[in-house]
């Protein structure tokens, strides 16, 4: 068991990152770009091995501003260890590829936030949901419906017993039933298992973790309102005057119980009840006027900063554009010349959805690391290597077999897991370390990137000549 794991208030099925989105090419090394393979029309690919990603940003924000880089294409292999999280990948990639004529800017970002970290949707987000299952279950039953209409994602390798379980999850989020997923019961259960005696005092000691915990390394826009709410309820982000009252079933797991001493499944909420899931997008923006301060306290909250940064995001998908954030006479009404995403004027350079014809994820089988190594098509392939604090225990020898050249490996550290102290996390930090050197990668200086540890694959040993 990881660090990570053995915290109750971590869970046992994590459903959000513990570490900021990353524009991945603005992370890997340079050198590792001197050994990209060429593909046949001589353009440069990037391979990417995301081991417990989690919730797709690593994805979207690397497809997003791909467009500020030379033109590369870029394969993501995704690889997870329970196939719910695999099914949200797939709906937030679909939400992120949405025509701008059928969903526009603001309201994709409420909706992904919506989905990716409230136990309680509106009615509109919910309805959404049940109309994206349904197209789900033909995407993982027809492979040739699937390729014709989302090219950008290759389920291929998956086992059928992983599609036949990933077809009964989509049927699960396509039930309209409530019932079905009692969350807002399930939350509290969880909330009372995690707290026990200190129940009733739950604000102080979400206080506590919040300023003492989660400020203390760096993510000081989480206001105690917004976090006291989460903790609470379940419920991260309230950007609409509405209710907010039907279950979340993405974030359903199984999870197995024993019951007289038998082992039974049972379906819950089984994830993260301690950090929250204003990490993602929430606490670092180049946007940086979000981030000014008054009377040395944010100005900003996470839930605003995550808005802009998505929306950015999204607006750089669509127009291949940095974006450009209205002004305070636009948002009153006197937009002059400006020609913003939703504006109709621009809605016919923007039929169809945005176009990705350089990116390729791939889902792999689950928990299938230790074996991508004994398959030729894996040798020597990844440039960069991304593992998240919780699957750290997967970092084996073999790794260097399928790592290419000088390959970047990058590890979520522990730093936004209030359950653990200072030397908790330093020991953590350490046993990646020792794991990692015994894969043949090196240390690299990341003093402005503290919640992750940065690695390149060092040169092969030279070998002895004969005789000597």
């Amino acid at each position: 068991m990881t660090a990570a794991g053995s915290s109750n208030g971590f869970g046992t099925t994590a459903w959000w990152g513990f570490s900021p989105a990353l524009d991945l090419q603005a992370t890997y090394l340079e050198t590792s770009t001197e050994h990209l393979h060429m593909s046949q029309d001589g353009i440069p690919v990037l391979n990417i091995l995301l081991v417990g990603s989690i919730d797709g940003r690593h994805v979207l924000k690397t497809m997003c501003q791909a467009h500020r880089w030379p033109r590369r294409k870029i394969n993501f292999y995704v690889l997870e260890n329970n196939l719910e999280t695999l099914g949200r990948h797939l709906l937030f990639l679909s939400l992120a590829l949405e025509p701008l004529e059928k969903m526009g800017l603001q309201e994709k970002s409420e909706t992904f936030l919506e989905l990716m970290g409230n136990t309680l949707l509106r009615s509109q987000t919910a309805a959404y949901l049940q109309e994206k299952s349904d197209l789900f279950i033909r995407y993982v039953t027809d492979p040739c419906f699937q390729e014709a209409h989302l090219p950008t994602l290759d389920l291929s390798a998956l086992k059928f017993k992983e599609r036949d379980q990933l077809e009964a999850i989509f049927r699960f989020w396509k039930n309209p039933d409530p019932q079905a997923f009692q969350i807002e019961q399930l939350w509290d259960l969880r909330l009372r298992q995690y707290l026990g005696t200190r129940y009733d005092s739950r604000r102080g000691v979400c206080d506590w973790d919040l300023t003492m915990k989660l400020h203390e390394h760096g993510a000081k826009v989480i206001n105690s309102r917004e976090f006291f709410r989460w903790r609470n309820t379940g419920v991260a982000f309230e950007m609409r005057e509405a209710s907010y009252d039907i279950p979340n079933k993405t974030l359903a797991s199984g999870h197995l119980l024993r019951h007289k001493g038998e082992p039974m499944s049972a379906r819950g909420y089984w994830g993260d009840i301690a950090t929250g899931p204003f990490i993602t997008f929430g606490t670092e923006t180049e946007e940086t006027s979000l981030l000014k301060t008054i009377n040395g306290l944010p100005s900003k909250s996470a839930q605003e900063i995550s808005l802009h940064n998505l929306t950015a995001l999204f607006h750089e998908l669509s127009y291949r554009s940095r974006y450009d954030p209205p002004t305070a006479s636009d948002k009153d009404g006197d937009k002059g010349s400006l020609q913003g995403p939703d504006d109709p004027t621009t809605l016919d350079a923007l039929n169809g959805p945005p176009s990705t014809e350089d990116i390729r994820v791939h889902f792999l089988p689950l928990n299938c690391l230790p074996q991508l190594h004994q398959k030729g098509r894996f040798q020597q392939l990844f440039n960069l290597i991304f593992f998240s604090c919780s699957m750290v225990h997967l970092l084996k020898p073999e790794l260097h077999r399928v790592s290419a050249p000088k390959a970047t490996l990058l590890i979520e550290l522990t730093n936004f897991l209030p359950d653990l102290r200072k030397e908790q996390v330093s020991e953590f930090s350490s046993r990646v370390g020792n794991l990692v050197k015994a894969t043949g990668f090196v240390p690299v200086e990341t003093p402005s990137k503290e919640a992750f540890s940065l690695f390149q694959l060092g040169d092969p040993p030279e070998m002895a000549e004969p005789g000597l």
